[in-house]
């Protein structure tokens, strides 16, 4: 039974933050006990048998996963995945803890069906979100923890910030995401350059290395980019990924584009996400995906806000797809859609 036409009013009369904390606070109720959890399964569980999906030297259960900002710290993934993704991506998490920006800093935009958030990267630090790691209880799903730098570390000394979280994480993740992208932290796009990227590509995957012993697994590494770069800085950046060895892309993060938006929140500042980043963020895998030509696989993200958003995704050249903002407009029932539109044995 979908009951989320009914709950989606009681939500957005409450202020986009704190009904975010509401859905947080729920899943983490529906996920304390074996019994909430496979009730959560029941309800949410697909019509056909989801297909694995090998990609990184990793199988996932199906092809769906929940996009970074939802599950900041790592503490609802039991719920998440009672949901059925096939994959949950925590974070962004910093080496410190940092409050974020001042709110109001989330946006809901209903006519657009789109969320403008700046939240700059809130987060209780790495060594807690690790502390929540180890008491998860994981199942099936495969969990990615998505690292950016400290808003006051200088950009000179992003690398230091990301490798002491490769550190940190790589024992707790099934995989990591360099995060250079994010409009909301002041100059961390320019990280995105091809030769500041590389850099810190390879002082990343240096560390990863160091640690595959110690572990006795190859931790893969992604790398988030822009949908707002010009093609030859696309192009720069994703030579930078395979310059920089690591296992993957994943496109789009947010855009501060606002063509077509008629919400009165359009003058806010920060990333937009939502119906409104659909075509560009297609434009850009579709683009990434020829660029690379199959040297690295491509995870779609951004804009994905039905089960067809997906299945384009997949077509487009896609190995996974992630959704975010579909689920504050459509509900949990989004996520099951997905994968059985993306089940079909003519996408592998």
């Amino acid at each position: 039974m979908n009951l989320y036409p009914v709950i989606k009013p009681l939500l957005f009369q409450l202020q986009p933050e704190q009904a975010h904390g509401a859905t947080v606070a729920a899943l983490r109720l529906a996920g304390c006990s074996r019994l909430t959890c496979w009730c959560l399964q029941r309800c949410f569980a697909p019509r056909v048998v989801p297909r694995p999906v090998h990609a990184f030297g990793l199988t996932f259960p199906n092809a769906i996963g929940l996009a970074a900002g939802y599950d900041k710290n790592a503490e609802v993934v039991p719920g998440l995945a009672g949901l059925g993704f096939g994959h949950i991506e925590v974070g962004t998490v910093t080496p410190l803890a940092q409050p974020g920006n001042p709110q109001p800093r989330l946006f809901r935009l209903v006519e657009d069906r789109a969320v403008i958030n700046r939240m700059g990267f809130n987060n209780p630090g790495g060594a807690l979100v690790a502390e929540n790691l180890v008491r998860m209880k994981r199942g099936r799903v495969v969990i990615g923890v998505n690292i950016g730098k400290n808003k006051l570390t200088p950009n000179e000394r992003a690398a230091e910030d990301y490798v002491t979280l490769v550190r940190q994480m790589a024992p707790l993740a099934d995989y990591l995401v360099i995060n250079v992208s994010s409009p909301n932290t002041p100059g961390l796009r320019a990280l995105q350059s091809e030769t500041v990227l590389r850099e810190i590509l390879i002082a990343a995957v240096a560390e990863r290395n160091d640690r595959a012993h110690d572990l006795q697994k190859m931790l893969p590494i992604l790398v988030k980019l822009s949908p707002d770069m010009p093609a030859e800085g696309l192009a720069g950046a994703l030579q930078a990924a395979v310059d920089g060895k690591v296992d993957g892309v994943i496109v789009t993060n947010t855009t501060l584009a606002r063509e077509g938006i008629t919400s009165r929140y359009q003058e806010e500042s920060g990333g937009l996400s939502g119906a409104p980043l659909r075509e560009r963020s297609l434009a850009v895998l579709k683009e990434a995906v020829t660029i690379l030509n199959g040297e690295l696989p491509v995870v779609a993200s951004g804009g994905v806000m039905t089960a067809e958003d997906a299945r384009a995704r997949l077509d487009a050249g896609a190995v996974l797809v992630q959704l975010y903002t579909g689920l504050v407009f459509l509900g949990p029932g989004l996520v099951r859609e997905c994968v059985e539109r993306t089940a079909r044995e003519d996408l592998y």
